[in-house]
């Protein structure tokens, strides 16, 4: 399976998912747990320090994502996928299983991997913890060159976990941090809007190739036509509810309208078009629980429009000649 880096960014924007503040006391605990020599220890400590099905998920979402740091080297290797030879179901089985063990062995002894290392390290840490877990395979949304375009070969790997009867979803690897820099580098930045995302929130960034892992009436059509929302709208709890749509035709003398929930008073917004490099500024009004702005198009209006809040970029879209 193909891995790239950008599946690292963060890049979801909907606060209707568990609080952080829920799972206060689970995070503080797992937050000294010490390093483990394998995925027995791992689990068995999770079982002894909680008995909530949800208190083990996070415990062990929040350990992965505190710990294992994203591996820039290992970046487009071994993207062919493993081959097996087998007689029989079980034999293959048996094989997937020893493989899936071998690599979270390896993630959890070297607290480095990529987006497979740490959905399979959560996968089988959930399961021996007690837990149903699975790991899923699909598209991510990461770049400005993902706006418009349809789900394709599978690039990301997550993680689905069934609590009290219900399939949740969750991202350790998007959880744990991000790449930046002109020469990329890896830095933690715990982002838990990634346990337990609501579907349809979830699905802003992830197309699973399962479609029984959507969890919501979403197409592909669907996802082509999102806007790009980064991480640090997530983290403030910014909600995009105009534009819907990620892609527009320039044509001079149009107006694009925005309308964002949860800005603070004294957050500054600003927008960018990658075509002419020029941060400007906007002016906010307030309508109902959210405020409005717009950007207006010129001729060279074109590229990636950014929107940035405290200088921060929170959103992209795609705009067309």
């Amino acid at each position: 399976m193909k891995k790239i880096f950008n599946t690292i960014l963060i890049i979801l924007f909907s606060t209707t998912f568990v609080n952080a503040q829920d799972f206060a006391k689970v995070d503080a605990a797992v937050k000294v747990y010490p390093s483990f020599a394998d995925t027995d220890k791992f689990a068995e400590k999770v079982k002894t320090d909680f008995t909530r099905d949800d208190e083990k998920a996070r415990a062990i979402f929040t350990w992965i994502a505190l710990n294992v740091k994203y591996d820039l080297g290992a970046y487009g290797v071994n993207e062919k996928p493993v081959a097996y030879s087998y007689k029989t179901e079980q034999e293959k089985l048996n094989l997937q299983k020893k493989f899936r063990e071998d690599l979270s062995q390896k993630t959890l002894k070297s607290k480095k991997g990529v987006c497979q290392g740490y959905a399979t390290l959560y996968e089988v840490v959930a399961q021996k913890a007690g837990l149903e877990a699975a790991m899923v395979t699909g598209t991510s949304k990461s770049h400005p060159m993902h706006i418009g375009k349809a789900p394709g070969a599978s690039d990301h790997a997550w993680n689905a976990v069934k609590i009290n009867g219900q399939w949740k979803l969750l991202d350790a690897t998007w959880g744990a941090g991000v790449v930046t820099g002109e020469k990329p580098a890896f830095a933690f930045k715990f982002n838990d809007a990634y346990f337990f995302a609501e579907p349809d929130t979830f699905f802003l960034n992830h197309f699973p190739d399962d479609k029984k892992w959507l969890l919501t009436n979403k197409t592909e059509a669907d996802f082509a036509n999102l806007p790009l929302i980064y991480g640090n709208a997530l983290s403030e709890g910014y909600e995009f509810t105009a534009p819907t749509g990620g892609t527009f035709t320039n044509r001079p003398g149009g107006i694009i309208g925005f309308a964002v929930k949860n800005l603070k008073p004294d957050d500054k917004v600003h927008y960018a078009f990658s075509q002419e490099r020029k941060y400007m500024p906007v002016t906010l009004t307030a309508n109902g629980d959210a405020k409005t702005f717009q950007v207006p198009l010129t001729a060279k209006s074109a590229g990636t429009l950014t929107i940035y809040v405290n200088q921060k970029s929170v959103a992209a879209y795609r705009i067309n000649k």
